[in-house]
């Protein structure tokens, strides 16, 4: 019996289908989800998620949110998520290179903005490890 995964994010529903296998990243690990697995709600953490359908693996790069796994439905609520082959490797290093700019200048930024520049770097360097991974 296959799974269904969804994966949404506050601008769109990035993914769902059917699938055999999903392996995501949590604060506690990477989390393997084959159907029949318990119910389980995670956090998501910055990296790597990786879709098995058949002989296809799919790659996205995931940011923060949750994962919820219920019977044989994954449901991933995310800040960000992208598929491999929308990321554009260029704009994302020039994204990049603005976030690790200002961070370098932030010596009057609020904790919360710091640590959201903190955040679009690691969630640009998780990009551009997915877009790079198969060359």
């Amino acid at each position: 019996m296959p799974l269904t995964l969804e994966i949404v994010t506050p601008d769109a529903r990035v993914y769902s289908d059917t699938i055999d296998s999903v392996v995501v990243p949590t604060v506690e690990g990477e989390v393997g989800i084959l159907p029949g697995h318990i119910p389980l709600l995670t956090q998501v953490e910055h990296g790597e998620l990786r879709v098995t359908k058949g002989t296809e693996t799919i790659l996205l790069a995931i940011s923060g949110g949750f994962a919820e796994i219920e019977g044989d439905r994954v449901h991933v609520l995310a800040e960000h998520a992208i598929s491999e082959e929308k990321i554009d490797e260029k704009a994302v290093e020039e994204a990049m290179k603005r976030a690790e700019k200002q961070l370098e200048e932030a010596k009057h930024l609020d904790p919360q903005q710091y640590e959201h520049l903190q955040g679009l770097v690691r969630y640009s360097g998780v990009q551009l490890a997915v877009k790079r991974r198969r060359r």
